[in-house]
């Protein structure tokens, strides 16, 4: 109607249009037209001013001689905000998720069962996998009355929102499915489709299935009949190795059987208590993930161990069952569960979770044990850029104030929080995360304390001290810093270690000192190359000194009636930055 009128009524290439909604959840209405913009606007305040309207809006008209088509620019907005109709769902997206009893099977929809019967499942010790191949599991939550409506209704509500079916509707039809569901798997127990392993061979099973219509399902209920009984999941991994060791050697048949105990793993094995139970409940979150990391590439993690034997001290050994499923996922079998797990350690990487909440320091030792161990998989369980962004993402956590409050806490002087703190700027990872642990270091170098204690005369002699700083100044360079924050911390250290020399005269003592000319000028030059004392101030005293001890006609005489001395001298003196 707009176009229309425009078309008609307007001869200029530009005019005003006003719009209406007289309520809010009406739709804009054209109210009139005009070429008069202040005219526009002050109609459209006198509808909202009087009631005429709920809201107003004046857009500008501008003709493209071109395309001889209008292009619209919104002028004034005012009134009651617009309410947002509810989203229409298309035709195949309309109506319940899961319209048949194997819809429940999906790997999906048994993970949502999964989260809406959590505490029902955790309470028999089962799995969601177990649930939908149990005859007895199903009578039992069937017999349960309220934690089957409660489930249903989780699933329904939801579900109601986002394809817009009624609620109740949803909730018969879901109860109608779990009757059903049910119903199926409870004939085929009665009926004895379930044969049990007690009496018949695994291979053999598979082999009488090849070519049957419901051969998965009946397969994946008799594996999972064998469970019946064995209490803890270090028990029932077991024998899920046992059984996997009886599957058929190749083809169809053999993939009928390993391919249900996958399944069976991946929910055993998706959740934090039952992976504890089978790496051990001694271990830690970070120890945790260290060992599932030893499980899903053992050859990996064995090469790091062996050229770095402090890696074994971090990473647990993995025995028993879980060394068996090791030795699988190692030889290619169960890539499902290879990528489940690999993605599972990602996601508690990522969590704000503590790997080691009692231990800060052992806590940045796990942390980058775990980063070389995934460094060395990567691109055969996951990409370079997905380790980096998730240790990306736990360098955050190191960074807070809470977190280097309780890593700084067990040093007894500033000095040991200035090593802990260069340790923190070297393990963090991410340009951000430098950035931030650059501060605290530079806060707590910066700071009174820190010269304090490193000028007190009761501590070190200076020299130790400088050695000490100058260690420090050499170890931030390797953090990976920025240009800027590595030049204002070295700087930092520079200027603290010139006043622990000018306190300490160290310099001075050392020109006084009795020891042959060689021996002083090596020691200088090593104080003008940043060997045992930062850059800066001192260095920079070292090097005069130095030089000034070379144009003394005694030390040119000492030093050419040893020509022996000159070599290393010479060497020095170039990582000094001074001509030979």
């Amino acid at each position: 109607m707009g176009g229309c009128f425009r078309e008609r009524s307007m001869a200029g290439p530009v005019h005003y249009e006003v719009y209406i909604r007289k309520t809010a959840p009406a739709p804009w209405a054209l109210q009139m037209a005009t070429e008069d913009r202040a005219h526009a606007i002050e109609t459209a305040e006198d509808l909202l001013r009087d009631d005429r309207a709920a809201a107003v809006r004046v857009t500008k008209e501008t003709l493209d001689p071109d395309t001889m088509e209008f292009n619209s620019v919104t002028v004034l907005t005012k009134g009651a905000p617009e309410v947002k109709r509810k989203r229409l769902v298309p035709e195949d997206e309309a109506g319940p998720r899961c319209g048949g009893p194997q819809d429940l099977y999906t790997p999906m929809a048994r993970e949502l069962m999964g989260r809406v019967l959590e505490d029902w499942l955790q309470r028999q010790g089962v799995t969601t996998f177990e649930l939908l191949h149990r005859p007895d599991l199903a009578e039992r939550l069937d017999a349960s009355g309220v934690e089957l409506q409660h489930a249903i209704q989780k699933v329904a509500v939801p579900e109601s929102q986002a394809v817009g079916q009624p609620v109740h509707d949803l909730v018969r039809h879901y109860q109608k499915l779990s009757e059903q569901t049910i119903e199926r798997l409870v004939t085929a127990g009665r009926k004895g489709r379930f044969p049990s392993l007690e009496n018949h061979s695994l291979a053999d099973l598979a082999h009488r299935l090849s070519g049957q219509a419901e051969r998965g399902f009946i397969m994946a209920g008799i594996i999972v009949g064998a469970l019946k009984g064995i209490r803890g999941n270090r028990a029932r991994l077991d024998k899920l190795m046992d059984m996997a060791d009886r599957a058929p050697m190749d083809g169809a048949p053999r993939a009928m059987v390993m391919v249900p105990i996958e399944q069976l793993l991946c929910e055993m094995l998706g959740t934090r208590t039952s992976l504890a139970e089978v790496l051990g409940p001694s271990l830690d979150q970070g120890a945790s993930l260290a060992a599932v990391v030893r499980m899903v590439a053992p050859r990996e993690v064995d090469l790091l161990v062996a050229q770095d034997t402090r890696m074994s001290l971090l990473i647990p050994v993995v025995d028993g069952p879980a060394a068996r499923l090791g030795a699988r996922l190692e030889a290619g079998e169960f890539p499902l569960l290879s990528a489940a797990l690999a993605r599972m350690v990602l996601r508690e990487l990522m969590s704000p979770r503590r790997l080691r909440p009692a231990d800060a320091a052992g806590e940045i030792d796990i942390l980058r044990a775990l980063a070389m161990t995934l460094t060395a998989t990567a691109g055969r369980l996951l990409t370079l850029e997905e380790v980096q962004t998730a240790f990306n993402e736990r360098s955050k956590a190191l960074v807070t104030a809470d977190f280097v409050a309780a890593y700084v806490k067990p040093c007894e002087s500033v000095q040991c929080e200035a090593e802990a703190l260069t340790r923190l700027c070297e393990n963090v990872t991410g340009v951000a995360n430098k950035r931030s642990a650059a501060r605290w270091l530079s806060a707590c170098i910066t700071s009174l304390r820190f010269e304090t204690e490193m000028r007190e005369p009761q501590a070190q002699a200076a020299l130790h001290k400088l050695a000490l700083l100058a260690n420090m100044q050499r170890a931030i360079r390797a953090c990976g810093l920025s240009e800027r924050d590595e030049e204002d911390i070295g700087n930092a250290f520079g200027v603290v270690g010139g006043s622990v020399e000018t306190e300490g005269k160290a310099i001075a003592a050392l020109l006084r000192s009795p020891a042959p000319v060689p021996q002083k000028l090596s020691a200088l030059l090593r104080l003008a190359a940043g060997e045992t004392a930062p850059l800066g101030p001192v260095a920079e005293r070292a090097k005069a000194e130095a030089l000034r001890l070379f144009r003394m006609p005694d030390a040119r005489a000492a030093l050419a009636a040893q020509p022996e001395a000159l070599g290393p001298l010479k060497g020095l003196m170039k990582a000094a930055g001074l001509a030979a």
